[in-house]
């Protein structure tokens, strides 16, 4: 990541992003993909210290629209061909997943997506408890009814892929800065037209605002109303499973709000729950950088008993990392895309 910070920062250009996560260089990649070159990425500490880092690197692709579904069946299908274009490893591992259902009405719910998918050539198949049992081997299936079977889903390493899009960004000409909080939109007769960081001001025609947990209070500075909000976000990593199948899927039980990941055979379990612990509601530290939060056992213990019925090898294998880290939710779990109205 050096070299970074000996970019000039420039006084105007046409595009600038705030945020260097994986979502912020991204959109820096696939700006100067379309022809947009001029365009400033500005992080306000390092590249992917926020919440990228400790993300758990999940590539699926069935979402809750159509046109959701379509922008992550292209995301896996750019994840495949990243690494060949950039020369940046992506960590990915195109191993399927697995999307269980232990009621009829989640079922059903999955049923309804998978075909919506399938309209439009996403590949999946219907599995029964069996075929679960055949590909997930360590499963308990007591209690499943069903699944979906998504082949070209998988998981990457979400530093690397970030690095691959920074790379891919500055060959097609952006310019990346790192330690460079912007601090204000600066907005005139209800148009944006730059920003102010603490090295200067750089005026632009359009702001994309990708700057995750913060993104709510940089907002509220110029009027923007941005429903997102940080939450704790847990997960476990084993010790090393004698006998663990490589190469198992990533498997999805939303009526247990968990997945599992085999890494390196270790399993990763973690969780998304209905009820998530909010984070950050008096303000995020300006030192806040690749932070994790206190451990909470306590919140996390229900998860693990399920787990544990479901994943019974769980009960006898050590805890090699209990970790928790600050992600950012919408309300229903979908993008802010598009305009503000406000601004």
């Amino acid at each position: 990541m050096s070299g970074a910070s000996s970019e000039q920062m420039p006084e105007q250009a046409d595009v600038v992003i705030v945020g260097g996560g994986i979502a912020g260089c991204s959109v820096a990649y696939h700006l100067t993909k379309l022809g947009i070159t001029d365009v400033v990425l500005c992080e306000r500490k390092q590249l992917t210290c926020g919440t990228t880092w400790h993300a758990a690197g999940l590539v699926t692709q069935l979402r809750a629209t159509r046109q959701m579904t379509e922008l992550a069946k292209y995301t896996g299908e750019l994840f495949g061909r990243l690494e060949a274009e950039t020369g940046q490893a992506t960590g990915f591992m195109q191993r399927g997943s697995l999307r269980v259902a232990n009621t009829e009405a989640r079922f059903e719910e999955l049923a309804r997506g998978a075909w919506m998918g399938r309209n439009f050539g996403l590949p999946v198949d219907m599995v029964t408890p069996g075929e679960i049992k055949e590909r997930w081997s360590p499963v308990n299936i007591d209690g499943i009814v069903g699944g979906f079977w998504f082949p070209n889903d998988g998981q990457v390493n979400p530093t690397d892929v970030t690095m691959a899009y920074v790379k891919g960004a500055r060959t097609g000409g952006a310019c990346i800065l790192e330690n460079t909080p912007v601090t204000k939109i600066l907005v005139e007769n209800g148009r944006v037209c730059g920003v102010v960081t603490d090295k200067g001001e750089i005026r632009a025609d359009k702001v994309v605002i990708c700057g995750g947990m913060w993104s709510r209070d940089l907002a509220a500075q110029i009027g923007v109303t941005l429903p997102l909000h940080a939450a704790e976000h847990f997960y476990i990593v084993t010790e090393t499973i004698p006998g663990l199948p490589a190469n198992l899927p990533v498997l999805f039980l939303g009526d247990e709000c968990s997945y599992y990941k085999e890494d390196a055979g270790k399993l990763l379990l973690g969780c998304f729950e209905p009820v998530a612990k909010p984070w950050g509601h008096n303000g995020i530290s300006p030192d806040f950088c690749f932070d994790s939060l206190p451990e909470d056992f306590e919140h996390f213990e229900p998860i693990l008993e399920m787990a544990t019925r479901r994943v019974p090898l769980l009960a006898d294998v050590g805890i090699k990392l209990f970790f928790n880290g600050p992600e950012s939710f919408t309300p229903d779990d979908r993008y802010l895309l598009g305009e503000t109205a406000e601004v």
